[in-house]
């Protein structure tokens, strides 16, 4: 299974969702290395990106060793989301996507994110008009709909094609669920049957049956994987294997996981710098180490590390312990 977007082909059907706080340069780098088809950045305000914000800059640094990658951009006005994409193309990104799926209230009150599904009309204006001002491929990223009411995925889909969208994400659920509830994968076959580009499917994978039965209910091209990769930065390639011959990658042995999570770490501190770092990093440690031996006590004392120095001998401290028991 390949997906194509445009000119560029994946190489397999698994691409890690943009998750604020989560897919930045240190952890897409990883998630790639591992084997995944295509990454992208965090959610990041196309206002934001034209003022040239610290903290955005930080959020659109890439490497090569991640291409293809795509950003993300968030907005609600035509001529500053071309804008945006313009500079993000000038800057290396590979592919630009649309979020129109976000549900955060501060997201939505600024008429970004899944509130443009209210709007067809003016989302079709920033699609158009991000297609128009950059030459690499333009994807969406949308919900089902705003609410149970409205599900116009299928209608929406359809104008982003001609628009010259060329892959559309849905993520099964409307906005008003929120996180709540259960994916709606069966629904994401109307968007499918709506359209001829590729369609992706998006919602509660978290498992290799998660990932097949998405395919099976949609009919989808390939699979997008959030959540699901927390703490677990192998799954979307463990994924890829499963979707192509059925084949299943074991987990890596807590050695190898502490090795990952030591290259994580330290790449955390190399991208933010110590103080920064080493807060983002605690959130990260805590998802490897979720269902294994006393990691409660564990989860404790990392939140407690205030330097690099003392994180890092816990991280080496408790995983010993467990490779040794």
């Amino acid at each position: 299974m390949t997906v194509t977007i445009g000119p560029i082909k994946l190489c397999m059907p698994v691409i890690l969702a943009p998750m604020s706080g989560v897919t930045d340069m240190p952890f897409r780098r990883l998630v790639k290395r591992m084997g995944v088809g295509l990454v992208i950045s965090e959610m990041i305000a196309s206002q934001a990106m034209i003022r040239h914000t610290r903290q955005t800059m930080k959020m659109i640094e890439k490497s090569a060793d991640e291409q293809p990658m795509a950003v993300q951009l968030a907005g609600c006005e035509p001529e500053v989301m071309a804008e945006a994409a313009r500079l993000n193309q000038d800057l290396g990104a590979q592919i630009i996507d649309i979020n129109m799926g976000c549900p955060v209230k501060k997201v939505v009150n600024g008429y970004a994110g899944s509130a443009l599904m209210r709007d067809e009309l003016l989302a079709a204006r920033i699609i158009e008009a991000t297609v128009k001002a950059v030459s690499v491929p333009v994807t969406l990223k949308m919900r089902t709909g705003w609410d149970d009411h409205t599900r116009n995925a299928p209608r929406l889909a359809k104008i982003a094609e001609e628009c010259g969208v060329q892959m559309i994400t849905i993520h099964g659920r409307t906005r008003c669920q929120l996180y709540n509830g259960k994916s709606d994968w069966a629904f994401i076959r109307q968007v499918k049957q709506a359209v001829h580009v590729p369609v992706i499917g998006n919602g509660d994978v978290v498992t290799l049956a998660d990932a097949e039965a998405l395919l099976e209910q949609s009919g989808a091209d390939g699979v997008m994987i959030g959540r699901g990769s927390y703490g677990r930065p192998w799954f979307p390639n463990q994924v890829a294997a499963y979707l192509s011959d059925k084949t299943l990658l074991p987990d890596p042995s807590l050695s190898e996981q502490h090795q990952i999570i030591k290259d994580h770490v330290e790449e955390m501190l190399r991208h933010y710098g110590e103080e920064t770092g080493v807060k983002i990093a605690r959130k990260h440690v805590g998802w490897y180490s979720k269902g294994l031996n006393k990691s409660t006590d564990f989860r404790v004392s990392i939140n407690q590390a205030d330097n690099a120095q003392a994180m890092k001998a816990l991280i080496d401290e408790y995983y010993v312990a467990l490779s040794d028991s």
